[in-house]
């Protein structure tokens, strides 16, 4: 089983948009894989947006710790807030208590109260589920606010989207990854074959495009590359070829402007289902004919 992640510097590039399209021209067959749908963007998950999923499960996911000062022990002493980096706790009528949204679990008030009055609490950081969609199972989740471990949160996800391939031998995990270079970004790239890079011909564009290509450079993850809404700046295209003409990479495609994208995220469809004649879906319908070409490629 191969893993196919999408990923961009930056959000805003029309990751999800391209994620969604192959999701459903995998599953109608241009060509087709039956893949396993994994929405790795944990903290603003949208991919089931376009894909109208069924619950069939649901599950929580506990990460962390948070202070939680009991009101009974608590005497007012006050050195609980002098140690809290954070300012995450707060005066209340001679007491003290815990903002739950700026605490960063770092136990200095426990150890520093003199009365045991302060215990370290398990998070309930979020959730995570597995769906049906009419493409295929799509595993999904939601990051609480404020709360930490993304990263682990989106290795689950993988994880369970793996073991379900695995089990129901499907030949592909589709991943539409987060945006940027961080924790979550790595744990969502991690073990992938392949790794589609979107990006868009704006100065941000480039910049976070070279940022993300660095990132699977480093981990040894092959990379190519679509660039997005190309004809907005022929030249910025331009550029973006001639870097990855210097630096050894495939670009598969240029992805043309089209209103049709947003008609169909309105109507919550892949645009490839929605118009499946408008510009960017006979562009998307040859990307993933590529990408599935690149696929083969992959030991």
């Amino acid at each position: 089983m191969k893993q196919l992640v999408i990923l961009s510097g930056k959000g805003g590039t029309g990751k999800t948009s391209v994620a969604a399209a192959f999701a459903h021209l995998a599953a109608q067959g241009a060509p087709k894989i039956r893949a396993v749908l994994a929405d790795a963007d944990v903290d603003a998950a949208n991919l089931e947006l376009v894909l109208d999923p069924r619950q069939v499960s649901e599950e929580e996911f506990w990460s962390g710790q948070a202070a939680v000062i009991s009101p009974g022990s608590c005497t007012g002493c006050g050195l609980c807030a002098e140690v809290c980096r954070f300012d995450a706790i707060i005066a209340s009528n001679g007491l003290y208590r815990v903002d739950d949204m700026g605490c960063e679990g770092c136990a200095s008030c426990m150890y520093a109260c003199p009365d045991e009055a302060i215990q370290m609490e398990d998070q309930l950081a979020g959730k995570w589920f597995q769906s049906d969609t009419r493409f295929g199972p799509l595993f999904h989740a939601a990051l609480f606010p404020a709360q930490e471990n993304s990263g682990k949160l989106v290795t689950l996800i993988k994880q369970q989207a793996r073991l379900f391939g695995l089990d129901h031998e499907y030949p592909l995990v589709l991943v539409d990854g987060p945006p940027g270079i961080g924790c979550p970004v790595i744990s969502a790239a991690s073990g992938a074959d392949l790794a589609l890079i979107v990006t868009e011909p704006t100065a941000a564009g480039v910049h976070d495009m070279k940022r993300i290509l660095d990132t699977t450079e480093h981990f040894g993850i092959r990379s190519l590359v679509c660039i997005n809404k190309a004809d907005l700046h022929p030249k910025g295209s331009e550029d973006i070829e001639q870097y990855c003409l210097d630096h050894g990479l495939e670009v598969l495609k240029h992805i043309p402007f089209d209103l049709a994208v947003t008609e169909a995220m309105v109507k919550g469809e892949p645009v490839t289902a929605h118009v499946p004649k408008s510009k960017a879906s006979r562009a998307l319908k040859e990307l993933w004919a590529r990408v599935a070409d690149r696929l083969e490629e992959v030991a």
